[in-house]
């Protein structure tokens, strides 16, 4: 069965808006200042604190101005508007490949092929619902057979907005009102001198008489309305590679005063993930600067992941960290989002219990944490080198670095110890024998003879052996032999 559910984002010319910008400094917080959005002259979008004051949609400018001075007047931002219509439109794939944006800030998208997959159509609608919050866009929906009769009932202001049938659908249709058809906008004046109102009025006009007064693209409209006519669409597709920018409307001097614009990138981010079903392993922040004279190269931030991850909520919070110890060399004025390693995100698991890796996974997400909040440089993990030389053998990188090659263990190797010092300590030798502090060394094991390291300039030709003091602390000591003098150093602590 054909099941379409038409999405309409009322207030999308208002939620594209800085929040700085809507919050009343007068009224508790969270109160919306008297606010309307303007185009051409004409008012498009209002709060409800503007509505309150009398100002309608449809008004011009002067005239609201003229009736409520304390509204506030700002300029439709069509291109924002695009790009949240856009990226709302993208994570919406996520419940169907067939998507589709319409007219008047309306996105439609068949659905009746995963019903079962997502619990029912109730359960379709909330979780709709709930990733359009995400991006911050109110919506109301409208569920049908056809796709324009779902936008039209998602655009109408009634409480029973689901009709998934045919049969049920046109007394519906009949008592709405024929404006929520964009292409009636032309010929309003004449619907209404002729005394039609509603849908069912003029779907019982006389056919040719309707086309020859109004336009083809009406009747068509109406047609596809009722599903009298198929309607084809341009789907959408994920973009192959995430790569968002958002102006802000204002220069901020503060890293922080940008996490509002990076959570809602990295929202866009996620459900773009989700749509194409893929994790990612590393996502860059470049914070623009101004351009022109004072022009300076963007500021970069790069986090990288232990573990491919398409949760918002853990790279919010690695971003955050970042965010938080950055020092700005100059003003902001965008913030861009890119995630170019992306790779397909694994089914996930049906097994009543949880992975064996589940505690790995926590493990390498506490240490993207705390690089993210201590720096690269300052967390680092062991990474074994194919090498004898035991200061060479083990290099610390940072921990989110590819690990290296394995390096095999032979199994005739002799004990290692635990702890090795940054820098031999050398010993001294008295006629008692070889001396640590005043404790005499008693030798336990040895000698194992190293000569590595030539081809690199740093020859290294050693005798190394176990040592013992009175308290049976094990040391781990060699005796130079490129050198006449054969001295003795201490190399490691056995625990």
């Amino acid at each position: 069965m054909s099941l379409w559910i038409g999405i309409f984002l009322p207030r999308l010319s208002l939620d594209v808006l800085p929040a700085a910008s809507l919050c009343s400094p007068d009224e508790p917080p969270g109160a919306l200042a008297p606010v309307m959005v303007v185009h051409d002259e004409r008012v498009v979008a209002i709060t409800p604190a503007a509505a309150a004051l009398g100002v309608r949609v449809g008004m011009r400018r002067n005239g609201a101005l003229a009736m409520a001075p304390q509204v506030q007047p700002v300029d439709q931002d069509r291109a924002a508007e695009s790009v949240a219509l856009r990226a709302a439109a993208e994570a919406l794939l996520q419940y169907s490949p067939q998507v589709a944006v319409l007219p008047a800030s309306v996105i439609v998208l068949e659905i009746g092929a995963g019903l079962r997959l997502f619990g029912g159509i109730r359960a379709v609608c909330r979780r709709i619902r709930d990733t359009l919050a995400g991006q911050g866009l109110a919506c109301r929906l409208g569920v049908a057979p056809t796709a324009h009769a779902a936008w039209v009932l998602a655009r109408a202001r009634t409480s029973r907005r689901r009709r998934l049938r045919v049969r049920s659908l046109q007394p519906v249709l009949d008592g709405l009102s024929w404006a929520l058809l964009p292409e009636t906008a032309p010929h309003a004046d004449w619907l209404r001198d002729i005394g039609c109102r509603t849908l069912g009025g003029l779907n019982r006009l006389p056919r040719e008489g309707l086309q020859r007064r109004t336009s083809p693209a009406l009747v068509a409209q109406l047609d596809q309305v009722y599903g009298r006519v198929p309607a084809a669409f341009a789907w959408i597709e994920a973009a192959p590679v995430f790569d968002q920018r958002v102006w802000l409307p204002e220069r901020i001097e503060e890293a922080q005063a940008a996490e509002v614009v990076v959570t809602r990138l990295l929202g866009w981010l996620c459900e773009w993930l989700a749509a194409r079903h893929l994790a990612v392993r590393a996502i860059e922040c470049r914070l623009d600067h101004e351009r022109g004279r004072h022009a300076r190269p963007p500021t970069r931030l790069v986090v990288r992941l232990a573990e491919p991850a398409s949760h918002p909520e853990h790279l919010t919070r690695l971003l955050h960290e970042r965010l938080a110890t950055l020092t700005l060399e100059a003003p902001v004025v965008a913030v861009r989002l890119l995630a170019n390693d992306v790779l397909a995100q694994p089914a996930p698991s049906g097994t009543l219990f949880a992975e064996p890796g589940a505690t790995a996974v926590d493990h390498r997400r506490l240490v993207e944490l705390l690089t993210a909040r201590l720096g690269r440089e300052r967390v680092l993990c062991a990474r074994p080198q194919a090498d004898h030389r035991p200061e060479v053998a083990n290099q610390w990188r940072p921990a989110d670095s590819p690990p290296a090659v394995s390096v095999p263990l032979h199994p005739a190797r002799p004990e290692r110890p635990f702890w090795l010092l940054d820098a031999p300590l050398p010993l001294t030798e008295s006629r008692e024998g070889l001396m640590h502090g005043r404790q005499r060394l008693t030798r336990i094991q040895g000698p194992e003879r190293l000569e590595a390291g030539w081809w690199d300039g740093m020859l290294s030709a050693r005798d190394y052996f176990v040592f013992e003091d009175g308290d049976h602390a094990r040391f781990w000591v060699y005796q130079e032999r490129d050198t006449p003098a054969g001295r003795w150093f201490l190399h490691g602590l056995f625990a």
